[in-house]
């Protein structure tokens, strides 16, 4: 789409308020079209849009289409939903009965990705923090790059900075088989993972799915370390951190320690210089990879890079310290896979045995964990159990939905009797209220608190801070 056409067009989002759907909103009025949306709750999001000049509806009825319809009337109008928009939702259903335009977020995602050279991060993990990493180096160093993320980039404290650049880092979702909408001149598959159990059967339907996603870009970036990924593609370049040899670009580490990682780099199996990364963890260390190879691979300098990694900083809500309540350290994770759990458990028992080991007072790993859709719980019991069971004291809530119906009548308390065989230290605790209620019961001074999901858990810093 032209930006003459841009213009001419009205877009309403349904369900605006959402990590992906306001980033696209906020692209789009930036680019100078008008913007209107509905979602049912008010969050930063929708408050960052309105003051943007978006109009934003608190209820999603039909009458709010009638009203942009006689609003706009200048203007073609696309009514913008995603794969989470039940068939049932008021607005929907009116757009259908009455034949307007209704466009799938990807393909505004995809049409935005046309106008710019792309650089598409896709992967069953790390996808955000990825992007992230990414589009902090290219800013610094190009100072000629845009960004849509399903995550709050801290260098423009925004999930879209979307101008007149040459460059677009775009994080694409694999969740909903919408991925081979996407055309880009660098992908990168960060890895790959059954995940995602309410649309894909099996690990062979996902790799099918980033096939076609391979298949639109360009050149493709592979995670050598990854085994469904390295089986399964053929790369134009390949990275590691295990490896420095037959892959175009590696990290191999030489420390880790709970505030930076050390690493010697290497392209095309020549040593190249060291590089002290301000960022903890191997799977850290993985997504920072990518971004340094995808940008050697459109020709930014590595002294360059050497010299502004050390502004590089985690997304929001990826091992997110949020402060300290009565001597205790709670940080927010978006971890909701198995394999999620077990990086962000194992970054987190690197911090505390750094401070056991510099302190009297011995510090307790403690992860709260709220699980994220009945058909992952089902599918990955065993797997949750096994990770949670890492942590010093677990408890875990009640699971949240994300829309989906229990036909299985599936609890989170499968879970914690599977954890209770492993680690007796463990409860099932109903929501926040109640684990905000009991904290100081649940918790003591000197506990590291890992606070982990991908629904609404994020609250619980509020909430304690509302209690006290």
């Amino acid at each position: 789409m032209d930006k003459k056409l841009l213009l001419k067009s009205h877009f309403h989002f349904i369900g605006i308020g959402g990590i992906g759907m306001s980033a696209l909103a906020i692209g789009l009025l930036k680019k100078g079209c008008s913007v209107s949306g509905s979602d049912l709750v008010k969050n930063d999001e929708t408050k960052k849009l309105e003051k943007l000049g978006a109009v934003i509806f608190s209820s999603q009825i039909r009458q709010n289409i009638e009203f942009v319809i006689s609003k706009f009337t200048n203007k073609f109008i696309n009514f913008v939903v995603t794969s989470a928009i039940k068939p049932e939702n008021e607005e929907f259903l009116y757009c259908k009965e009455k034949n307007l335009s209704i466009k799938h977020r990807s393909e505004i995602l995809a049409m935005l990705m046309r106008t710019y050279t792309t650089l598409a991060v896709a992967g069953s993990h790390g996808k955000t923090s990825t992007s992230t990493f990414l589009s902090t180096i290219l800013e610094l160093c190009t100072h000629n790059s845009s960004s849509i993320t399903g995550g709050i980039i801290p260098i423009y404290d925004s999930n879209c900075h979307l101008e007149n650049t040459k460059y677009l880092v775009a994080e694409v979702d694999e969740s909903d088989g919408t991925i081979n909408k996407y055309k880009s001149d660098i992908g990168i598959i960060n890895n790959i993972d059954f995940d995602h159990c309410d649309h894909f059967s099996n690990l062979s339907e996902v790799i099918s799915s980033f096939k076609s996603f391979a298949k639109n870009s360009k050149k493709l970036l592979l995670n050598f370390d990854c085994e469904n990924s390295r089986n399964n593609f053929n790369s134009d370049c390949k990275w590691s951190n295990k490896k420095a040899k037959n892959v175009d670009f590696a990290i191999i580490p030489t420390e880790i320690n709970s505030k930076y990682t050390i690493g010697k780099y290497y392209e095309n199996e020549n040593f190249i210089g060291s590089l002290n990364i301000p960022i903890p963890g191997l799977h850290n260390l993985s997504n920072i990879t990518a971004a340094i190879a995808a940008s050697r691979m459109i020709g930014v300098d590595f002294i360059e890079i050497k010299k502004n990694i050390k502004h590089l900083k985690l997304p929001k809500k990826r091992f997110e310290f949020r402060g300290q309540v009565d001597e205790r350290n709670v940080y927010d994770d978006y971890a909701h896979h198995p394999n999620e759990i077990k990086e962000t458990i194992k970054l987190g028992r690197l911090l505390v045995q750094e401070k056991n080991n510099n302190e009297c007072q011995k510090s307790r790993l403690i992860a709260i964990f709220q699980p994220h859709r009945y058909s992952r719980v089902k599918e990955f019991t065993k797997e949750f159990a096994e990770e949670l069971s890492k942590a010093d004291v677990i408890y875990v809530t009640s699971i949240y939905g994300a829309g989906e119906e229990n036909k299985n009548k599936i609890t989170s308390k499968i879970i914690t009797d599977l954890i209770y065989k492993k680690n007796k230290n463990v409860s099932y605790i109903n929501n926040y209220y109640e684990v905000t209620k009991n904290f100081y019961k649940l918790t003591q001074k000197g506990d590291l608190i890992l606070n982990m999901g991908a629904g609404d858990c994020h609250n619980l810093w509020w909430i304690l801070n509302e209690k006290n």
